[in-house]
This record gives C-alpha cells, structure tokens and sequence, in this order.
C-alpha cells in the first residue's frame, strides 16, 4: 500500500533565461558566520571573544564575494572547515561547504514513502514516512510534528472547496495548510481549484493560535509573518517568508532598504488542482529565506550590527501547466463521463417515454378488443328463438288407451329381447 524512493532533482544553467551569467560574482552575508555569531549571543563571555579572535586569524568577515554558482551549490567556507576538524563527531554538520542548495541538485539522499491508495483512496499520495520517521522530532505536539501531507505533485481524489489540502517538504519542517481560493480554468480547459496558504500561516500565536506548537524556545517567538526553522537546521537562526515579505509584519520590510513592498499576484503562494482526480495542473511555490542577525557586543565583527531580520533571496518553483497530451487525457477523463451520464439519462428517459407510450396504447387497443367480444356475446342471447325446440323425451310416457293395465316391458321398449325367461 506504499511506495518507497528517492526522489531525483536536477538542475541545469539556462542562460537564455538569466538575466546573467552564473559565474557572476556577488557580495552576500557571510551566513556561516552571521549564524555562528547569532547562536553565541548567550554563551559565556569568554567564548564570544575567543570567537571574535579566531575570525581575525582567518579574516572572516560578515561579507563575502561569491560567484551565483558557488552562493547556490556550495563553497569552501574556513569557518565550517574549522568546526570539522575541532567539533566532536556527534554534532558534526553532514555537509563540508556552504550553499543554499548544497546536495540538492541530483538524487536526494532521503528516502520517502507515500501512500499508493490501494485500500484507501484518501491516502493516496499522502507521506506515510520520511527517512523511516513518521513524525518529525522538533515541535511540541504530535499535530505539528505530523508528516501526512503531499509533495505538491499529487492529492487524494475528489476534492470540494471545503478541503484543506496539506503540503510537506523537509526544508520547511512542517505542514503548510492551503484553503481554497477560486475556481480557475488551465490550458485544455480543464477546470481546476487554487489552494493558497492562509494569511496568518506563519503568523505568530497571537495572530494565529495553532503556530503555538512551532515555538519551542519561546515566547518570544518569531515575529508575524515570519516561521522560523532553526530547529531543523541546526540552529541556524533562519527564518522563512513570502517573498518582499508578504502577509507579515510591515516593520519587517521597513528595516531593509531597496525591498518594493510585496503584491500578491507576484508574491503569493499558490496550487492549482484538478479536484475529481487530486492532479496538480499548475502551482507556483515562493519562499523567501531570510537570517535573523543579532548584534553581539563582544564580537567587533558584528558589534555594529543591529537586530534585523536580513533577506538573503527569495525563489519560484513553477510548474506553469502540464503537456497538452497530458491536459487533453484530464479533460475526457474529467467531461466524459458526465456528457455519458447526460446523455444516458436522456436516453433512457426517451426510451422509458417511448415504453410508456406503446403501453397506453397497448392497453387502450385491448380494451376496446374486450368490449366487442363483450357485446357479440350480448347479441348472441338476445337473438334466440322465441319458442325453443321441444326437448327429446328419453323414455316414452305409459299409453293409457283408457285403461291402466299395464303393457310388458318387451312392448314398451322395442330394442329389449327377453331371454326366454318369464319377465310378467
């Protein structure tokens, strides 16, 4: 009743669609040693400055200049090479250099499994485990910790405005529910449902009390707007939001300088699905990943830091619909069977008029057939003679000839010879 894999991602360069190339170089927060930094904030004193001397031996600074290409898949990092070699081998980090996507591009080394929907349909495409787990281990309740959601890709069957569809991946570490939206119309014509996160999804729990869950350290928690994953990456202070900082808290956007503020058509979240199949005709997924920098007196590097949330890039992953073989397959599948059910409702509804027809006139031939025989039978007993044939005297009367005596039986009856004995 699952399927276990893994999945496969690859990523290729197309320049066509770049705006640049991907050996451009670019100057970007040093996230290594912003995070490094921030989680110091509450060590010990003498801690922050040993820090602060080792970043001056290795020249660490809070910028650095990398081309797109090593910002994305990754680069030697000497602060991570450091902590390879000095911290122990049960809090080692699984990766040697940095990237925002190091160890995405190609086969992913997690292992998932999904429901097939054999002997439950509504299971159908919905994550049973991930890695062996069936719950995550950084919430505080079972109900955030859940991982029974889709990919994205697929969902249960019949779908109605009133399902609330569930969308898992590792990277955000929890559930993100979509509500309906509206009805629209993709390529083939094929009528789908938008699904789109609520306004208050990372809302904090005074805007939404269900996040609640999501802040284990708290409060304070993450500000409005703002989910943060630090949990489930190795306490790095990285926060997720809509890209320009959508649906959250309006201080956030303030802080940064060069941002426009958000729109909803260019920022928003959304999942186009076909509701009686459960398919995904288009979606387009927005994340902004963001780093809470916290300034640290004692480490000059960033003393001059203030508290910012500081936005680091924000991404689209599209599907903008699906191949017309495909859409034209979802459309009969979807429109036929009602235009049969149509057109077999009418038909039998015309057959049945039909039938009920001939058999009113079945009924009134056959009742006008009854009432003729009904009157010839009437005619016959009313046309019979008025003085009927005299009935047939079986056994003549006695003569009397004017005397009583009576004649032996031989004279009465002709056709009857004695047998010579004496019948007087």
């Amino acid at each position: 009743m699952t399927v276990t894999f893994q999945q496969r991602k690859v990523f290729y360069f197309d320049a066509e669609a770049s705006a640049g190339d991907e050996e451009d170089m670019v100057v970007v927060p040093n996230i290594p040693m912003l995070s490094a930094t921030s989680q110091s904030k509450h060590a010990a004193r003498f801690l922050r400055l040993a820090m602060a001397s080792i970043m001056d031996i290795l020249k660490i600074k809070p910028f650095v200049e990398v081309s797109v290409s090593q910002l994305l898949w990754g680069y030697e990092d000497p602060l991570l090479k450091l902590a390879k070699d000095v911290v122990s081998k049960d809090h080692k980090l699984p990766y040697e250099e940095f990237g925002l996507f190091y160890g995405k591009n190609g086969t992913s080394n997690d292992i998932m499994t999904i429901f097939t929907g054999k002997g439950d349909i509504t299971r159908y495409g919905l994550v049973d485990r991930w890695n062996g787990k069936t719950h995550l281990p950084h919430w505080k309740s079972d109900s955030c910790n859940r991982l029974n959601g889709s990919d994205g890709s697929i969902f249960p069957p019949n779908i109605t405005p009133n399902t609330t569809l569930y969308v898992w991946d590792k990277d955000m570490c929890r559930l993100l529910p979509l509500k309906f939206q509206k009805e629209v119309v993709t390529n083939g014509d094929v009528l789908g449902y938008r699904f789109s996160p609520a306004d208050n999804v990372f809302g904090d729990p005074e805007h939404n009390s269900e996040n609640e869950c999501f802040c284990p350290n708290g409060p304070p928690c993450a500000p409005n707007g703002l989910f943060n994953v630090s949990a489930c990456q190795y306490d790095s202070p990285v926060m997720l939001s809509f890209p320009h900082f959508y649906n959250a808290d309006p201080a956030l956007l303030n802080m940064v300088d060069g941002i426009s503020p958000p729109e909803k058509e260019k920022h928003q979240l959304f999942i186009d699905v076909q509701p009686q199949m459960g398919t995904t005709l288009r979606a387009t997924a927005r994340v902004q990943i963001n780093l809470a920098v916290s300034q640290v007196m004692d480490i000059k590097q960033v003393a001059t830091f203030p508290d910012i949330v500081f936005p680091i890039l924000w991404f689209e992953d599209v599907i903008s619909g699906l191949p017309s073989e495909v859409t034209d397959l979802l459309h009969l599948a979807t429109n036929a069977p009602g235009v049969a059910k149509s057109a077999l409702s009418y038909g039998l509804f015309i057959i049945g008029g039909v039938l009920l027809v001939i058999s009113v006139f079945c009924l009134i031939r056959n009742s006008n057939r009854q009432e003729t025989l009904t009157l010839e039978s009437s005619t016959h007993y009313v046309n019979k003679p008025a003085n009927p044939r005299p009935p047939r005297n079986l056994i003549p009367p006695f003569p009397t000839n004017g005397t009583t005596k009576k004649e032996p039986i031989d004279v009465l009856n002709p056709g009857f010879v004695a047998d010579g004995n004496d019948m007087s």
